[in-house]
């Protein structure tokens, strides 16, 4: 009696585990959890006397043994386990995207890219640009990402930052040190192989100035704002040097257009900003009237109005850039002037949009009058070629004919008789000389 209960009771036991375990697969494939699973094993555990099933008694109830059910089970997981390795891939992709601060590395590659055209004469190396710009990118991810970790406490305080990964617990401090050390390593060693080691060393040098001298200065004083426009005038220049291997007077323009550009920018933007920055205390001008904000941003508005004569005055340009780069700078400069006499927050937006535009305008403007200015050059090259060519030919000519006098002076010289024996005049006769 009691064999047949306990045979009854494991008959049971088989009967009932299988049900339980699709059961369970089936929710745990909507829920996307594996708890099912654990808990038919404990069930399966807690009658570790029941024996198990014979082939014959699967095959009497029609199902399979525990291996079938195992593997049903991790198939059911598979759906499970490939939606949270997405759910992390983006979230630690959104996490890196907003440490690198990526719009602004685009702009940092954008005047990075124009400094290499720039600096490339008459034939641009695309794969060296596409080099350069990648490693570009990569140091200032690294020198924004940095820069967040160092500020975390006091981004947690400004709304306009609060929800940044670090201050809101998306990632640790480790892990974006961890991803700041390998941006920059990878980004200089790019630089190094591909471009040359004066490229490398710009960008090295910039990520330290970054990382560990402006940041600091923030919280120290107001000159931070002029080492952090020496900063963003880097890039035109890591770019020329890596095209051109040195650094010239000519380098040096675009780096210049960039510096007093910032001024302008960050002022504006400070304005803005300033409870924010008041309440992450961070010194800008400690200005609260925002007459010296405005007065900065005015004077240097007119420091850029005589880059566009610099750039045709050194040929790099056309004469066409000079008038443009004039116009815009004039334009901006009005803005600057209308924040200085009236300083409100409207101004100050116009003078902030201002500058957004005034880049973008001013870099691809220097871009198209250098390629007119370059053909202009060509051509005038091979004007200059033809002028020796044919000053050569006439030098010639004259030797010839020098030589011939020389020479009809002393003994006759035969000409030769080729020139009236054959077409289009053989009717000629053939000149006859007198013997000497």
């Amino acid at each position: 009696m009691w064999r047949n209960s306990k045979s009854l009771s494991s008959k049971f036991q088989i009967s009932i585990n299988p049900l339980y375990l699709l059961s369970s697969a089936s929710s745990s494939a909507e829920h996307g959890g594996v708890r099912p699973l654990l808990l038919s094993h404990s069930l399966s555990q807690s009658h570790p006397y029941s024996p198990s099933p014979s082939p014959s008694d699967s095959l009497k109830i029609g199902l399979h043994r525990s291996d079938g059910v195992g593997a049903l089970s991790a198939t059911a997981d598979l759906p499970s386990l490939a939606s949270s390795a997405s759910h992390l891939a983006r979230h630690y992709g959104q996490c890196y995207w907003e440490l690198s601060k990526a719009r602004l590395s685009m702009l940092v590659i954008a005047t990075s890219g124009t400094g290499f055209i720039l600096g490339s004469g008459h034939a641009i190396d695309f794969a060296g640009l596409c080099f350069t710009c990648a490693g570009t990118m990569m140091v200032a991810a690294s020198a924004n990402s940095s820069n967040q970790v160092f500020e975390k406490q006091n981004d947690a305080k400004m709304n306009r930052t609060k929800n940044r990964p670090l201050p809101s617990g998306r990632i640790t401090i480790p892990h974006a040190v961890t991803w700041a050390s390998a941006a920059g390593l990878a980004g200089t060693a790019l630089l190094a192989s591909k471009a040359n080691m004066l490229a490398a060393g710009l960008g090295a040098s910039n990520l330290i100035l970054y990382a560990f001298v402006y940041t600091p200065l923030k919280q120290i004083h107001p000159v931070n704002t002029w080492v952090g426009a020496v900063v963003g005038a880097m890039p035109p220049l890591l770019g020329w040097a890596a095209a051109s291997g040195q650094v010239s007077l000519n380098a040096m323009l675009l780096p210049a257009a960039l510096y007093f550009w910032q001024i302008p920018h960050f002022m504006g933007l400070a304005y803005l900003c300033r409870n924010d920055y008041a309440a992450g205390g961070m010194f800008s001008l400690a200005d609260a009237s925002g007459r010296r904000t405005a007065s900065v941003a005015l004077r240097n508005c007119i420091y850029m109005i005589p880059l566009g004569f610099l750039a045709y005055d050194w040929g790099m340009t056309s004469g066409w850039f000079c008038l443009e780069s004039t116009l815009l700078t004039l334009a901006i400069t009005a803005t600057s002037f209308s924040f200085y006499r009236d300083r409100t927050t409207h101004k100050a937006r116009k003078m902030f949009h201002a500058s957004l535009l005034y880049l973008p305008v001013f870099m691809s403007g220097i871009m198209f009058h250098r390629i007119v200015d370059n053909q202009q050059s060509l051509s005038e090259e091979n004007l200059e070629s033809s002028v020796e060519l044919s000053l050569s030919s006439q030098d010639g000519n004259v030797k010839r004919k020098s030589r011939s006098r020389n020479s009809t002076d002393g003994s006759q010289v035969r000409p030769p008789v080729s020139y009236a024996s054959i077409a289009p005049f053989p009717f000629l006769p053939v000149p006859s000389y007198a013997d000497p």
